[in-house]
């Protein structure tokens, strides 16, 4: 709980582990809170609280601030205490008058198993195996939320949460059955005395088991399905509710928002439940809010300081009634500092500095007529990368939405009869379709939902029900915030999806003289197809060409293209390739000899031929884990579960379909960084690291004009658990840890400038251009590589090592600039 002023560039870490075991030299530290109220009171005018869960949530940030007189963003603290506490703010909704979900409290060393058996009857559970949910009371992003099955494993899963920390006090609550989640954004709109809560579009959470899975597997909402891109979960923004269903929750989270003091926003979830209930008596609780004719709608979860993804529901219901990002946010802010008399200076100076940068920029977009560069983001695609690619290409569009001579324009590219029945298929480039997508059609966590939702515009019935709802919301919204000289209109106006097929998409962006950022991952992305039909079309593009893409994508082809390197400290890994139905058909036993013998290895590592973003790579030790992997290719499995193979890992996801070959490599042995957990004589986390093997897993950026290539600064990513980068690890904020560069202490200034004249000479003889990523293992005494694979259109998500490399430059070169840098190397080799 120690407070630390940090560089913004380090808000682009996956997590704080990434930096902070050197804090003390890189940022300016506080000797405690206190002081560092004590600063924030004298340097800023308002704060904007987004810690998630304990201190952020339950009222200690708030409490802090109150105590220096700091005006904040939010809730005040005492509200926050009773809202944030599941059991606490179960119990006031029931004296407010609503309906809630029955619970048992379970509080470190006070378990009362009798006590927990006496409840399970009481709302008609088997005490044997009756299906509850035991969560912390005072946790958030659904952390510590498991099911439990009967008395005894309900009790030992709460008293496993108390055990590891994560809570003393957990709460055991029925589990919903039949019932469908939800969640809606509540926004303030009044004025300082008088609270006026508009509830916006709010979102179905739609669970979904996977079918191709042996493994038992809960439908509940948990860290995973909420915050990784996954099948596993659909939204829909508005819900699929009756009318009167979707009013009595937006009704009820206003209502709600005011009598438990709520400021400025809140996220509120909830179930509707279709079919009566046993556990929830109807002549008890006739009188409470909740019921309605086609079920009983509950509120369950309080969420003071809603995500704030580029994806999170605050933006995806935002923008669906007419707010960007950043009008939201500003939304949120302004609202906040009205209830602050101290404020009120600087909320004038912000009104009219706000007319002013209104009025010109109205003037200079009639003076620039329709003179902006047309930029159009491709993303999506067919290939397991698909779901990292939309969050590439999201993050791309709304950095260079920033410059305002560009008009960036977000597109899907999808297979033409949809997703859900193209796995089996064989596809060439004519049977993908393009969709130009409005502004709240890419908030989505999935290519399918975001192609569902292109589908559900058109569909006259859904698009009424979306027209009519969201018309309701703006003009609740629209009358008291234009009473504000702060607000400036809603800036997103409700535009419809089009569809293309590839071709006709590619001449209509030759058109309209546009510039294409690819970043569609893998497949017709990344082997040339895609930068062939375009450069055919005389259409500039970002990223190497056809000849050079085609090489990289196939990673026996890129270590073929490199072998001559060595005198440059290149060198490659023997492969042996195989048809993946040759070797389902094939003596596991006898291939497991024959890789032995011909890698000369002891543990294999396993790679579809094709595929990226660690899909389908793992490390095989024996017979047993060959198959054990084919099984899941045979079966068509999404993901393998952790710890499935013999040596410790996390969950890898599959590709569906399987891919036509594998790759076999000897598994290289790497040094294990760690970063320490232990507060050793007071002092901060530091880097462990044996030094006992030379070779260290890296990956590098290139940037540059063709021949020209330039290294970035290499990371050393730390894998958190098992012997490869998992996906989350590579692409997902809050996890993985990422060294930019690497510490001196592990490599040296002339091995890593060894290292990065490696890469370039590798880059400039593969023909690289624009940029691309280079996958390597590094010997850290003398800085030659080996290389792992080469990634043309890299990730390009808020979290990933590019933008953390990027940032490491002299001077930092910062997201919105690095996107525009490559759009402009386009254009250079355009002309």
């Amino acid at each position: 709980m120690n407070a630390f002023a940090i560089s913004p560039a380090q808000l682009y870490s996956n997590t704080p582990s990434d930096f902070d075991f050197k804090l003390e030299s890189l940022a300016q530290a506080f000797h405690s809170l206190s002081d560092f109220a004590e600063h924030l009171s004298t340097n800023v005018d308002v704060v904007f609280p987004v810690i998630h869960g304990k201190f952020g949530e339950d009222g200690g940030i708030q409490a802090l601030l109150e105590k220096a007189n700091v005006p904040f963003v939010g809730t005040p603290s005492k509200e926050c205490q009773c809202a944030f506490d599941k059991h606490s703010a179960s119990l006031e909704l029931d004296i407010q008058g609503f309906l809630t979900v029955p619970n048992f409290l379970v509080e470190k060393d006070k378990l009362a198993k009798p006590e927990l058996e006496a409840w399970f009857q009481t709302i008609n559970l088997c005490k044997e195996n009756g299906k509850v949910i035991v969560k912390p009371t005072r946790a958030g992003s659904s952390i510590g939320v498991v099911v439990a099955y009967g008395v005894n494993d309900a009790a030992q899963k709460a008293e496993e949460i108390i055990s590891e920390g994560i809570d003393d006090r957990v709460i055991v609550e029925i589990f919903l059955e039949g019932g469908t989640e939800f969640t809606a954004i509540v926004v303030d709109v009044g004025t300082a005395n008088n609270s006026e809560p508009v509830v916006l579009l709010p979102t179905e959470i739609e669970l979904q088991r996977s079918i191709s899975s042996d493994t038992k597997e809960d439908t509940i909402f948990n860290y995973r399905k909420k915050y990784l891109p996954t099948r596993q979960v659909v939204y829909h923004t508005p819900p699929r509710f009756p009318a009167e269903v979707t009013d009595c929750i937006r009704e009820g989270l206003s209502l709600l928002f005011r009598r438990l003091g709520l400021h400025d926003f809140a996220r509120i979830d909830g179930w509707f439940l279709p079919s009566p209930v046993t556990s929830l008596p109807s002549a008890e609780n006739s009188g409470k809010f909740g019921n309605t004719k086609y079920g009983i709608v509950l509120f369950t979860d309080i969420n003071l300081i809603s995500g704030m993804e580029q994806t999170s529901f605050l933006f995806q219901q935002a923008s669906a009634v007419g707010f960007s990002h950043s009008r939201i946010l500003r939304t949120v802010v302004q609202h906040a500092c009205s209830r602050f008399p101290s404020l009120v200076p600087c909320k004038n100076a912000w009104t009219t500095l706000s007319k002013k940068l209104r009025s010109s920029k109205q003037a200079e977009a009639i003076h620039k007529g329709t003179s902006r560069q047309k930029v159009f983001v491709i993303f999506g695609g067919d290939t397991s990368e698909r779901q990292v690619s939309l969050m590439s290409g999201t993050n791309v569009w709304l950095n260079l939405q920033g410059f305002d001579d560009l008009d960036v324009t977000p597109c899907l590219l999808a297979p033409a009869n949809g997703y859900f029945s193209s796995h089996d298929q064989d596809f060439n480039d004519i049977s993908r379709e393009v969709w130009t997508l409005p502004y709240p059609l890419v908030l989505r966590h999935t290519t399918e939902e975001v192609h569902a939702a292109c589908v559900e515009a058109t569909q006259p019935e859904r698009v009424e029900i979306t027209s009519r709802l969201r018309e309701q919301v703006m003009n609740e919204l629209g009358p008291p915030l234009s009473k504000h000289d702060w607000f400036a209109g809603f800036d997103i106006a409700y535009e419809q999806p089009i569809k293309y097929p590839l071709q006709q998409w590619i001449n209509h962006v030759k058109e309209a003289g546009a510039v294409v950022f690819i970043a569609v991952h893998g497949g017709i992305g990344e082997d040339g197809t895609i930068q062939t039909l375009l450069e055919s079309a005389g259409v500039p593009y970002t990223g190497p060409g056809p000849i050079a893409s085609r090489t990289c994508m196939n990673k026996v082809a890129t270590s073929l293209a490199v072998e001559h390197l060595t005198s440059y400290g290149v060198h490659t890994i023997p492969k042996d390739v195989r048809a993946t139905e040759e070797v389902l058909k094939s003596s596991l036993i006898d291939i497991w000899n024959e890789l032995k013998a011909k890698l000369q290895t002891e543990t294999v590592c396993v790679k579809p031929a094709r595929d990226g973003c660690s899909t389908g790579v793992a490390r095989l030790c024996c017979p047993k884990d060959l198959e054990v992997y084919t099984n899941a290719l045979r079966r068509k499995f999404q993901r393998l579960p952790a710890n499935c193979l013999s040596r410790a890992h996390g969950v890898i996801e599959m590709p569906v379909p399987p891919p036509e070959s594998l790759i076999f490599e000897p598994f290289i042995e790497t040094d294990e960084i760690i970063i320490s957990n232990k507060l050793e004589n007071g002092n901060a986390r530091h880097l462990v690291w044996k030094g006992e093997n030379d070779w260290l897993e890296i990956t590098v950026g290139v940037v540059g004009k063709h021949g020209e290539m330039q290294s970035l600064n290499p990371s050393i990513t730390v894998k958190e658990r098992g012997d490869i980068l998992s996906l989350e690890e590579k692409f997902q904020g809050g996890t993985g840890i990422n060294l930019t560069p690497p510490p001196a202490t592990i490599m040296s200034e002339e091995a890593l400038q060894r290292c990065k004249r490696s890469i370039e000479v590798m880059a400039n003889s593969l023909g690289l251009e624009g940029f691309s990523r280079i996958d390597a293992f590094v010997n850290v005494r003398n800085g030659e590589v080996l290389l792992i694979e080469v990634n043309t259109v890299p990730g390009m998500t808020p979290s990933t090592v590019l933008i953390h490399q990027a940032l490491a430059e002299e001077p930092p070169v910062y997201p919105h600039r690095f996107f525009r840098t490559l759009l402009d190397l386009a254009f250079e080799r355009a002309k």
